[in-house]
C-alpha cells in the first residue's frame, strides 16, 4: 500500500500539533514509533488512529494483555468471571485493587465521555481494519497485580487500600490544564505520584517493570516499521529500555515469586504460640482454666468476624459462617476468615449480570457498596478478615496472660 508522505510528515513530525506525543527510534535497522496517550483522553483516541492510518506500519503494538483486550473488546466479559474460583486462588485482593483502579480511570474518564483505554481498542480496531498485524504487548494483569501485592508489605497494603478506597470518593474537576498534565502521565503513574514514595515496590512493579517487559515484547514484533501505542507514563522509560537487551529476564517477570521462608515461619509462630498455650494451660492450670481460655479465644474471634460480616449486611448463613470459621482460620495462617465468607456470601447470593456491569460506577457511592452484591462480596471478605484479625490480639493477648495468673 503507498503511504502519503506528506500526511505522515504532518502527523509524526508535529504540523497537526501532537509531537510531543510521538517518538520515532531507530533500532539496529529498524524504525520504532512510539505514541503516548492519556486512556481517558479523546484526543488521544483521534491521535492513534490519524498516525496509523498515516504510517502504515508492519505491525501494531499495543499496552494490553489478552485478558484486558477482551475486558475492553467484550464488556460482558467480566460478567463470566468465576468467582468461587477467584476466592479459591485467592485473588480477591487483586481483583479488588483491580476494580478501585478502573473506576478511578472511569470517574476522570466519565468527565469527557471517554472509556478508559479507549485509544487502546481503537489502535486495535484501526490496525484490522487496515489488515496490519497485531502485537498484545503487556505483562498479564493478573500477575502484575499479584506480584504488585506481594511487593507491598502487610501495613503497606492496609494504606494502599484506604488509599484507593478514598480516591474513589474524591472530587476530582477535568480542567485543559488537568487532562494536559495527563497526556504527559497516564492516570495510573498520576495515581502513584498522588501515593507518594511510600511505596517504592508497588511503582516497580506496575511502572519499571512493565516498561522492560513491554520494550522485549516490542522489540520481539515482527516488521521493521513498528508503530507502540502505549501509555504517556511509559514513554521515557521505553526509550530507554528498547537499547537495552532484557530478553533472558522476561520469564522471571512473569512469575510471581513465592512468599519468603521467614514469613511462612512468622505467619505459623503464632498459632503455634496459641496452640502451645492451650497446652500449657491445661496442663499447668487444669482443664477448667483451659476450657474457660479456648471459649474465650471462639468468642474473641468468632465475635468481631460476625460483627464485620453483619456491618456488611451480608447474609444470615455468612454471619454464621464467620462466627464459626474466625477461630478455627486464626489458627491456620493459609486460610483466612475472609476467604471462607466471601466463598458463602456467593453461594447464598451470587451477583447477577448487571451487577458485574454496573460495579465501576456503583464503587464511587457508599450505598453502592451495599447495594452491589459483587460489591458486597468484597465486604464479606474485607470485614470479617479485619475483625477476625483483632479476635486474634485479644484472645492471644487473654491466653498469655493467663499463662502466669
Amino acid at each position: 500500500m503507498e503511504i502519503d508522505v506528506e500526511q505522515e510528515d504532518r502527523v509524526v513530525h508535529g504540523n497537526s500539533g501532537t509531537s510531543a506525543d510521538i517518538h520515532r527510534l531507530q533500532l539496529g535497522g529498524r524504525e520504532i514509533i512510539l505514541v503516548g496517550t492519556a486512556h481517558i483522553s479523546r484526543q488521544s483516541v483521534d491521535l492513534v488512529r490519524e498516525v496509523i492510518a498515516a504510517v502504515q506500519p508492519d505491525c501494531v503494538c499495543v499496552e494490553l494483555d489478552e485478558r484486558r483486550y477482551q475486558a475492553l473488546a467484550d464488556r460482558h466479559r467480566f460478567a463470566a468471571q468465576d468467582l468461587k474460583e477467584v476466592i479459591r486462588k485467592k485473588q480477591m485482593s487483586p481483583l479488588l485493587v483491580n476494580l478501585i483502579l478502573a473506576a478511578y480511570q472511569k470517574k476522570l474518564g466519565g468527565q469527557l465521555g471517554v472509556v478508559p483505554g479507549a485509544e487502546m481498542l481503537a489502535a486495535v480496531r484501526q490496525a484490522e481494519e487496515k489488515g496490519i498485524p497485531v502485537a498484545l504487548c503487556d505483562r498479564d494483569v493478573r500477575v502484575t497485580l499479584r506480584r504488585a501485592w506481594h511487593a507491598t508489605s502487610f501495613w503497606r497494603k492496609g494504606y494502599l487500600l484506604a488509599a484507593l478506597i478514598s480516591s474513589l470518593f474524591e472530587e476530582v474537576e477535568m480542567s485543559e490544564e488537568k487532562l494536559a498534565a495527563l497526556r504527559q502521565q497516564d492516570v495510573l503513574s498520576e495515581l502513584l505520584n498522588e501515593l507518594g514514595s511510600l511505596m517504592p515496590g508497588l511503582k516497580k512493579v506496575l511502572i519499571d517493570e512493565r516498561d522492560i517487559y513491554l520494550a522485549e515484547k516490542i522489540k520481539a514484533s515482527v516488521g521493521q516499521r513498528l508503530l507502540a501505542v502505549v501509555g504517556a507514563g511509559h514513554v521515557e522509560g521505553l526509550k530507554r529500555r528498547l537499547v537495552e537487551e532484557h530478553g533472558a529476564c522476561l520469564s522471571d517477570l512473569e512469575d510471581i515469586p513465592p512468599m519468603p521462608g521467614y514469613w511462612q515461619a512468622v505467619g505459623w509462630a503464632m498459632p503455634v504460640a496459641i496452640v502451645g498455650a492451650f497446652l500449657y494451660i491445661g496442663w499447668h492450670k487444669g482443664s477448667a482454666v483451659a476450657g474457660a481460655s479456648l471459649l474465650f479465644w471462639v468468642l474473641a474471634n468468632g465475635i468481631p468476624a460476625a460483627v464485620g460480616a453483619f456491618i456488611a449486611l451480608a447474609h444470615p448463613v455468612t454471619v454464621a459462617g464467620a462466627f464459626l470459621v474466625a477461630p478455627i482460620t486464626s489458627l491456620i495462617p493459609v486460610l483466612g476468615a475472609g476467604h471462607v465468607t466471601a466463598f458463602i456470601q456467593v453461594m447464598m447470593r451470587p451477583p447477577q449480570v448487571i451487577e458485574f456491569e454496573t460495579v465501576v460506577a456503583d464503587m464511587a457511592s457508599l450505598r453502592g457498596w451495599w447495594h452491589n452484591k459483587l460489591l458486597k462480596v468484597f465486604l464479606a471478605f474485607l470485614l470479617p478478615g479485619l475483625g477476625g484479625m483483632i479476635g486474634i490480639w485479644i484472645g492471644g493477648y487473654e491466653i498469655f496472660s493467663n499463662m502466669w495468673r
